[in-house]
């Protein structure tokens, strides 16, 4: 259960982080007259917000294969305890 919870806090944590570093790619775009164009960095920052997306999932995958192998683990081990009584 503290996995799932802290799971579930992981998306609220992420996406505040992102919401401030978006803002931040902004206002130094607009603010420092970089040869880069805004528009370059916009997808830039797409594609990193659609790379952190996979990462996201895949993670969320392993987690629950980690759980799925855990519980397993667990029964074979009460299994094997009936069998040595």
């Amino acid at each position: 259960s503290i996995a799932n919870a802290s799971e579930d806090d992981a998306p609220n944590r992420y996406s505040r982080t992102d919401r401030t570093t978006y803002s931040r790619y902004s206002r130094d775009a607009n603010s420092s007259g970089s040869s880069i164009p805004s528009n370059a960095l916009e997808k830039r920052i797409e594609e990193l917000e659609r790379e952190l997306a996979k990462e996201r999932q895949e993670n969320a995958r392993l987690v629950k294969l980690t759980q799925d192998k855990e519980e397993l683990i667990g029964k074979l081990k009460e299994e094997i305890d009936l069998l040595n009584r």
